[in-house]
């Protein structure tokens, strides 16, 4: 399957890889990753979702009148249904972003908990408590547990237009036959697109994006943005690597595949850009050979599954790196949480760590 901003080549995710905590070879991530394009809504299309349709969650945020709800996804499909559904269930980020726009889920999949049962950071401001998480980790989805919540919608992004992010290819087509499903995709495109798209599904669903608080965030996402460009023009020349780390390799993303990326280039972030990306997406290194890039900062992966600053205090190169001795790395999250408000609580840290970075590289 082809992924985010980590695929690799032959059709192995080194996303997927981190995603299993690295535990899982070649092999059984083939059999791990993936999903169908099987799908359960009604026909098919083309265009962002539309409808008047109220939601069976509750949320701060407001509400439109309860009607037909249709909603045409990145793969081409529409799904129609004569009323809002209900228990809809997501993977973890997306259940994340309709949060923030007073949509809830019943249950989700992907990492929602930490060992301690603390809500991982990818669950943004969920109520982990209060939903079923369906499944975990990397590979890990209950079909019995998805099912007794009787779904009306699942929804998760996609990398490739075909396959759900975090439904196991193994068991997809009985997933993806209990209820309609919907996949937004968020590669290959700057991040306003999924923002929008993953908006409109949120209207979709019942939201109200001209309510106080979905208003106040689009406009607090947009002047993060002008704000960003400011300070990468003030900032003459620091240059900023996207990177991601594990116990074996050093992984050096290129911004044209990554939808957050994509976006911070546009309003002039200078990346640096790797010259042997694998199938699009980034360039693997040794960790012999990890600082083969100089750069003033380093948006460094922070998901639970990567290696942080503190775990890669004994690997030399790390070490010697001029942004690693400057103290300029900067937590990164690869997987947005794409709401209005979560994009501008990173758009706003990154303006941050690029108006009081130093040219050190």
């Amino acid at each position: 399957m082809s992924t985010s901003r980590f695929p690799s080549l032959s059709g192995i995710s080194r996303r997927g890889v981190l995603a299993a905590g690295g535990a899982l070879g070649a092999g059984a991530l083939l059999a791990a990753c993936g999903g169908s394009d099987a799908d359960s809504g009604s026909g098919s299309g083309s265009g962002s979702g539309k409808s008047s349709a109220g939601s069976g969650a509750t949320g701060g945020n407001g509400k439109k009148a309860a009607g037909p709800f249709t909603y045409t996804d990145d793969r081409k499909k529409t799904v129609t249904l004569g009323s809002t559904p209900k228990n809809l269930v997501a993977y973890v980020g997306t259940a994340a972003a309709l949060h923030d726009y007073g949509i809830e889920c019943a249950g989700v999949f992907g990492p929602t908990t930490l060992k301690d049962g603390s809500p991982d950071a990818q669950a943004g401001d969920l109520d982990v408590a209060k939903v079923t998480v369906i499944g975990n980790v990397w590979g890990e989805f209950n079909i019995e547990k998805y099912a007794a919540l009787s779904p009306g919608l699942i929804v998760s992004h996609t990398y490739d237009g075909k396959a759900l992010w975090y439904v196991p290819e193994q068991s997809a087509a009985k997933i993806l036959a209990l209820a309609p499903s919907i996949a937004v995709n968020v590669t290959g495109v700057p991040l306003t697109t999924p923002l929008q798209r993953y908006a409109d599904l949120a209207a979709a669903l019942g939201a109200d994006l001209a309510s106080g608080a979905n208003a106040a965030a689009k406009t607090r996402f947009e002047t993060a943005s002008a704000n960003l460009r400011a300070a990468a023009k003030a900032a003459g020349g620091i240059t900023v690597l996207a990177c991601s780390a594990s116990a074996d390799s050093f992984y050096v993303s290129t911004p044209s595949s990554a939808a957050d990326l994509t976006y911070y280039k546009s309003l002039g972030v200078d990346f640096v850009v790797p010259n042997k990306v694998e199938g699009g997406f980034f360039e693997t290194l040794s960790w012999e050979n990890a600082d083969k890039y100089k750069a003033d900062v380093l948006m460094l992966d922070d998901r639970t599954a990567t290696l942080q600053p503190k775990d890669l205090i004994g690997r030399p190169t790390w070490q010697q790196m001029p942004a690693v001795k400057a103290g300029q790395i900067h937590p990164w999250p690869s997987e947005p949480i794409f709401s209005y408000a979560k994009c501008a609580d990173q758009i706003e840290a990154l303006t941050k760590a690029i108006s009081a970075a130093k040219k050190v590289s």
